[in-house]
C-alpha cells in the first residue's frame, strides 16, 4: 500500500513538472523574439545545455540536496535548547515542497551540466551571461 501511494504521488509531481515545463517554454517562445539576436543565441544554448542533463549529473545533485538536508538536520538537533527571551522569535526556515525541491534539482542540473562545460574547456560563451 505505501508503495502504491508512493509510486501516485510521484506520478502526480511528474505530470505537474511536465505542465511547469510546457509553460515555461511557452513563456520562452514569447519571450525570445524580444531580445537581441545576439541573446536569443545565448539562451537558445541555454536552454539547449539545460535539456542535456545527464543521470549522473542528477545523482550528484540529489546527493548533495540530501547531505544539506542532513546537515540542516544536524544543525537543527545542535540548536541550545534554552528558552528565547521575551519578543523573541525562533528562525524559521522557508517551507520547501516537493516541487520546489524538483525545479530547483532542474535548476541546479542546468548549472551542473554548465559548469561541467566551462571544466572541459568548452568556454567558448563562459564570459557570457546564461540568465537571458
Amino acid at each position: 500500500l505505501q508503495y502504491y501511494e508512493m509510486s501516485y504521488g510521484l506520478n502526480i509531481e511528474m505530470h505537474k513538472q511536465a505542465e511547469i515545463v510546457k509553460r515555461l517554454n511557452g513563456i520562452c517562445a514569447q519571450v525570445l523574439p524580444y531580445l537581441s539576436q545576439e541573446h536569443q543565441q545565448q539562451v537558445l544554448g541555454a536552454i539547449e545545455r539545460a535539456k542535456q542533463v545527464t543521470a549522473p549529473e542528477l545523482n550528484s545533485i540529489i546527493r548533495q540536496q540530501l547531505q544539506a538536508h542532513q546537515l540542516s538536520q544536524l544543525q537543527a538537533l545542535a540548536l541550545p535548547l534554552t528558552p528565547l527571551p521575551v519578543g523573541l522569535q525562533p528562525p524559521s526556515l522557508p517551507a520547501v515542497s516537493a516541487g520546489t525541491g524538483l525545479l530547483s534539482l532542474s535548476a541546479l542540473g542546468s548549472q551542473a551540466h554548465l559548469s561541467k562545460e566551462d571544466k572541459n574547456g568548452h568556454d567558448g560563451d563562459a564570459h557570457q551571461d546564461d540568465d537571458g
